[in-house]
Parts: C-alpha cells; sequence; structure tokens
C-alpha cells in the first residue's frame, strides 16, 4: 500500500463514521422532557442489552453474568470490549456516558476496519481504482433487498431481505450500530492478511494467531467462520497441487497453517468446555435461534454481484497464483455454513460479501476495459448495490426524529429506573413486563426475569407466567408463590406492565410501596415467613 491509499483508507474511514453517526446525533438532538433517547436506531432489544453488558463492567464485574436471566451463572470471559469500555463510566449519568463510549468505540473500529478490508482486497487487485471500489462495496455495498422492499413484501418468504436483519452477509449494519462486529471483522481479514504474508515469510502466521487470540475475545463464532475458510482454502490448495503434481505448493501452507493454531488453541478449548458444561450458557446457546431465510433471499443479496464472478472462474485466476483459492473456498464454505445444521446458520458466513466483491472486482474491471457495454454494466450494478445502505440510513434518520418506543424511553420511566437503582441493591431481582424488562438493566445493576429473546432462561415457560401475574387470572396466594420461587425483590410497576392486564399491586399486602410518581410505581416484596 502506497501512502495515498493509506490515507484514502483514513478518510473514507472517517467519513463513513460520521454519515453513519447522523441519525445517533438526531436523536440526542430531539430528546427532551418527555423522551430520553436509547442511544439506538435499529436492534434496540440487542442496543440495550450491550449497554447492559457495559454497566456489567462499570460495577466492577470482569465475568459476563446476564442480567437478563435470573439462574445460577458461573460467569464466562465474552463481550469483553463492552465490560472493558463500561470501566470508562463514573456516576452520575451513567447511561449516557456508556451510549456515547458505545459510540466512540463505533467510530474508532470503522477506519481500522477499512484499512484491513482494504488490504485483503489489494492482495488481488492490482488497480487502485477498483481496490477502492471494492472497499466501498465491501462496507456500504448490498443486494437487491429493495426491491423486495418497494414491492411491499417485506416479510417475503417469511424474510425481511438479509441488508436488513444480517451484518454478517453484508458489512454496513454492522458499521452502522455492532462495533463488536466491525473490530470482529477487522480482526479476521488482518489475521488473514498476515496468514497470506507467512507464504513469503512464515514468522507472520504465529502473529495470525495471535490475532485469532484477540478475535476469540471479540466474537467467539467468528473463529468457526475463520477455521471453515482456512480449511476450504487447505483443500482447494491440496487439490490443486495434486493436480499439477506439485506438492511444494501445499507444504508452505500446511506448516503455516498449523503455526498459525496454536496460539488460540488454549482460549478456543476454554469457551468449548464453558458453552458445553454451564448448564446457562447451554441454555442459552438452545434458544438463541438465527436461522437463515430461503435461499432465494441469498440470491437477491448477492445476485448483483454474480454475473461478475464469471471472469475469475473463466480465467482459472488460481492456476496464476493458488491465492486466489482463499475468496474461491470462502464461497463454497460460506454457502454450506449458511444452512449448517446449528442454530445460528445466518451468523456463520462471516465476511462472505467481501470475498464476493474481490472475486467481482476482477470481473468489473475486465468488463470495463474490453466490453463497450461494460461500463453501463458495472455503473448499474454499483448504483444499485448502495440503495439498502441508503434507505437504512434514511430510515434511522427519520425514525430517530419521531421520539417514540422503543427507541426512546419516557422520561418518567427513566426517572423511576434511577430511583430503582438508588433504593436497591446490586443484583437485585426485578419483576416487570418483557418490554421494560429490555431496557431497565441499561440504567439499573439489577437483574430481571424477562427482557431479551436469547439470554433470558426458559423465555418460553417464563413469559407467559409473567403475563398471569399482572392479569387477574391469579388469585393471591399464586402470586406470592411465584414471587418466593422466583425470588423476586422489587416489581416494576407501569404503563407496560398495565397493558398486561387489571391487577391492582396495593391489593397486595406482600408489597410495600417505595416510589409512586408519573403512572410509574415501585414495590419492594417483603414476604413474611
Amino acid at each position: 500500500m502506497k501512502r495515498q491509499e493509506r490515507l484514502w483508507c483514513f478518510w473514507y474511514g472517517v467519513i463513513l463514521a460520521c454519515i453513519t453517526t447522523l441519525p445517533y446525533l438526531m436523536g440526542m438532538a430531539v430528546e427532551g422532557d418527555e423522551w430520553l433517547f436509547t442511544g439506538f436506531v435499529f436492534g434496540v432489544e440487542d442496543g440495550n442489552s450491550y449497554i447492559a453488558k457495559m454497566f456489567l463492567g462499570q460495577i466492577g464485574n470482569w465475568l459476563f453474568r446476564t442480567p437478563y436471566s435470573t439462574e445460577i451463572q458461573n460467569g464466562v470471559l465474552a463481550f469483553l470490549p463492552y465490560m472493558l469500555l463500561g470501566k470508562l463510566a463514573a456516576p452520575p449519568e451513567v447511561h449516557i456516558q456508556l451510549v456515547v463510549l458505545f459510540h466512540v468505540f463505533r467510530v474508532l473500529c470503522i477506519p481500522f476496519t477499512v484499512w484491513v478490508i482494504y488490504q485483503f482486497i489489494s492482495n488481488y487487485i492490482e488497480d487502485i481504482r477498483w481496490r477502492r471500489w471494492a472497499t466501498i462495496l465491501a462496507t456500504i455495498g448490498g443486494g437487491l433487498g429493495w426491491v423486495i422492499l418497494l414491492m411491499g413484501g417485506s416479510g417475503w418468504l417469511g424474510s425481511l431481505p438479509l441488508e436488513w436483519i444480517s451484518p454478517e452477509s453484508f458489512g454496513f449494519l454492522a458499521i452502522y450500530g455492532l462495533p463488536h462486529l466491525v473490530l470482529a471483522r477487522g480482526l479476521l481479514f488482518l489475521t488473514l492478511v498476515l496468514f497470506l504474508r507467512a507464504e513469503d515469510d512464515p514468522k507472520w502466521s504465529w502473529l495470525a494467531g495471535c490475532v485469532i487470540v484477540l478475535l476469540l475475545l471479540v466474537q467467539p463464532l467468528s473463529v468457526l467462520t475463520l477455521s471453515a475458510v482456512i480449511g476450504a482454502y487447505n483443500l482447494l490448495v491440496l487439490v490443486h497441487s495434486l493436480v499439477q503434481r506439485k506438492p511444494q505448493i501445499y507444504q508452505p501452507l500446511f506448516f503455516n497453517t498449523f503455526r498459525m493454531v496454536l496460539p488460540p488453541l488454549p482460549l478456543f478449548a476454554y469457551f468449548v468446555y464453558s458453552f458445553s458444561t454451564d448448564p446457562f450458557l447451554t441454555a442459552w446457546t438452545g434458544q438463541n435461534k438465527i436461522l437463515s431465510p430461503h435461499p432465494i433471499h441469498y440470491l437477491l443479496a448477492y445476485g448483483l454481484m454474480i454475473p461478475f464472478l464469471i471472469v475469475p472462474f473463466r480465467k482459472r485466476v488460481w492456476e496464476t497464483r493458488p491465492q486466489w483459492l482463499l475468496p474461491i473456498g470462502w464461497l463454497t464454505a460460506g454457502l454450506l455454513l449458511a444452512y449448517f445444521p446449528h442454530n445460528l446458520q445466518r451468523r456463520l458466513p462471516e465476511g462472505i460479501w467481501v470475498a464476493i466483491v474481490t472475486l467481482a472486482a476482477l470481473g468489473m474491471a475486465e468488463l470495463w476495459r474490453r466490453r463497450p457495454w461494460g461500463k453501463m454494466f458495472v455503473c448499474f450494478s454499483i448504483a444499485g448495490a448502495l440503495i439498502s445502505s441508503a434507505l437504512l440510513l434514511i430510515g434511522g434518520l427519520q425514525a430517530a426524529a419521531r421520539p417514540d418506543l422503543p427507541l426512546f424511553r419516557p422520561d418518567e420511566e427513566v426517572r423511576a429506573f434511577q430511583e430503582l437503582e438508588r433504593i436497591s441493591p446490586q443484583n437485585s431481582i426485578v419483576l416487570s413486563s418483557y418490554n421494560t424488562g429490555n431496557a431497565l438493566p441499561a440504567w439499573v445493576s439489577a437483574r430481571v426475569l424477562v427482557g431479551h429473546g436469547p439470554e433470558s432462561a426458559n423465555l418460553d415457560e417464563l413469559l407467559p407466567a409473567v403475563t398471569a401475574f399482572f392479569n387477574e387470572g391469579w388469585d393471591a396466594n399464586q402470586r406470592e408463590a411465584f414471587l418466593e420461587e422466583q425470588q423476586i425483590d422489587f416489581i416494576f410497576y407501569g404503563p407496560l406492565e398495565r397493558e398486561l392486564g387489571e391487577w391492582d399491586p396495593d391489593s397486595s399486602s406482600a408489597l410495600i410501596l417505595r416510589y409512586d410518581e408519573n403512572g410509574y410505581r415501585i414495590y419492594e416484596v417483603s414476604l413474611l415467613p
């Protein structure tokens, strides 16, 4: 990379960070006396959980124990970036500090990941112009999902378009609001850049292994994708060397791979042991289902780039440089990972979009030079690939300009959260509705019974019970038995809890009113022995 290329990566990353921050600045600007901004314009349920994880770090935790469940947890070395960021905040006004730190983290990660992706693409594309266009497509490009939305089919074939729901399948969603995934992608491609350099100097394979250790601490699932990609690459190079009758082609790759996997092995073993023996982590994994949509969604997602993939295969580029077999192997591995029998299918094709764009850029450059109609076709494809991200950005600006749930929380509710934080000991168990329970741990160092799909253990059983509790269907004995069984310390009672039923908490002798303002009440549970 020349100096001008490094400068371009830096300034493109800065501009991208600034543009994607605009909706969040809009949300902070429009909040006032009635509404407070959560800090998120999409995926608010997960966003609140990230702030809650940062809050865990702020109150002194090092191991992750979700506040969205009351189950016994051993703690695990997960979500480390958020836990560490939380330690930079201090009372008062902790929540706003955590939101700002979250987005500072996101903004800082973007130029780093842009630079690494550019370096990866540079291994395959020589023309600087096409390196830049490929990097732009890799970071903000998308597919034809916008066509489905414009036709009014937001739930077509049982799913939203992948650009709207899968940061792993593309890149913009992560850049837009998921900093740990931005950092994970940067570390993933940094590993591959170092791994490719190791073919000239084996010492880089050791450094690649050290980067995998960092990747495990940021996003362990990405290591599974990396393993599949490296495995596919090894297999294809082995077959290529056997066909060419040149075993010396494969031998260095085998030893580089062996050296690379050694540093992360102890940490990888720790995660395998933790998630297979800890009852809570097993339950969490079991109910965390993120399945791939109908295959046609993937066809539409990558349809704009598919025509350009013909060129690399027609030119048999791997015969000139076996390194081309890495993105080609990624395509094969990605297709298999997308429907691998696993709860997190949709998360597994991480980074495949960058591999597709890298191969497609070669086809674009070829058509641009050699076909009279090539320039028009390439321009049309690039423009079409940018529409989905533009719509997401515009949608975020529009949503942030209109204060309402769930992007914003009522000021009265937040005041009640702050009072609950003042009067309750750390790790108190709070009973509330699901929607309140999702936001509450982002403001209060307490645990809730239900509030997050994957992290609230036994959600299918507890959610109907919580609804029944706030409904008139249960009698006093049933409610007291439930409070005792779940070891509830406080009950948060506001408009969202009233929507579940007509039960009046003042009718219970087991509850002591500790707060009552603006339609929000907090009750302390006091069960007689």
